[in-house]
């Protein structure tokens, strides 16, 4: 057993899936009616937060009561933010130019693509990511140094990417912004400081997984697929690649790092002078 419940934890796993499948089948419902698909990535972090919730009332009886609240609740905060933020940003914009150029390589009706190639997938990545919540809920081990690292971790990542995001909305608001680069605060350091907080909270997330070597190995894949995603999928790789036209981008990116925070790097003419 080494500290988990694991017979009671994969009938949880079957029900977290069946969560996540269930809310981005509502969010399809609701793309399919509006046509506007970008609402798959609002439902993004309420899936997260209907998993953890589901987990830790099946979870009850099983196991640590403190570090089955500590993440239930640490991905519900982390969740709604995220889906609370992506509203607000998408509020009044049309579909999002990623979902067009996938849909347009549609073989046959777009709707059901739409279903298979994004929902469903997403329904997926969620329960698997949701892992390391899953393991830790069903732990009987109490909340140790590890675990409190894991939290820790978990407090930066969160603030890094809040932190990042409102810094990015706030230099929006500004009219005078318009077509300018955002290159202050923590956008000197990395070019996605959302992307990077996002990817160390699931890496807190997992250290407070790491209860037994079992565990550990099996919820390893959640931080490791979601710092892929972020960095080499559809994160970082997309969006660059949507930037590498703006004037003054390829300028901000020969001098800031791409995703680990890092100080700027000089300019190589302002270094020769």
């Amino acid at each position: 057993m080494n500290g988990t419940a694991w017979g009671a934890l994969g009938t949880s796993l079957a029900v977290g899936a069946a969560v996540a499948t269930a809310v981005l089948l509502a969010a399809f419902a609701i793309g399919t009616r509006l046509r506007l698909h970008r609402v798959v990535d609002i439902a993004w972090g309420i899936a997260f937060s209907a998993v953890a919730t589901a987990t830790y009332l099946l979870s009850a009886g099983h196991g640590d009561p403190e570090r089955r609240l500590l993440v239930a609740a640490a991905t519900v905060v982390w969740g709604l933010r995220l889906s609370a933020h992506i509203a607000r940003r998408s509020r009044g914009h049309g579909e999002d130019p990623r979902y067009t150029a996938l849909l347009d390589k549609a073989r046959g009706h777009r709707t059901w693509y739409a279903l298979r190639t994004v929902y469903l997938l997403q329904a997926a990545l969620v329960w698997l990511i949701s892992l390391p919540v899953q393991v830790a809920s069903y732990a009987d081990v109490p909340v140790g140094a590890l675990g409190v690292l894991g939290l820790i971790v978990w407090a930066a990542g969160l603030g890094f990417e809040a932190v990042g995001d409102h810094q990015l909305a706030r230099f929006k608001e500004d009219p005078a912004n318009r077509g300018r680069i955002m290159d202050r605060g923590l956008w000197a350091w990395t070019r996605h400081p959302n992307y990077f907080g996002d990817s160390l909270l699931w890496w807190g997330l997992y250290l407070l997984a790491c209860t037994s070597l079992p565990a550990a190995l099996v919820s390893l894949v959640s931080p490791v697929v979601m710092t892929a995603l972020l960095t080499v999928g559809s994160g970082k790789r997309l969006l660059e690649k949507h930037m590498a036209d703006r004037p003054g981008y390829s300028e901000y990116a020969a001098r800031t790092s791409g995703f680990l925070p890092l100080p700027p790097r000089r300019d190589p003419a302002e270094h020769r002078r």
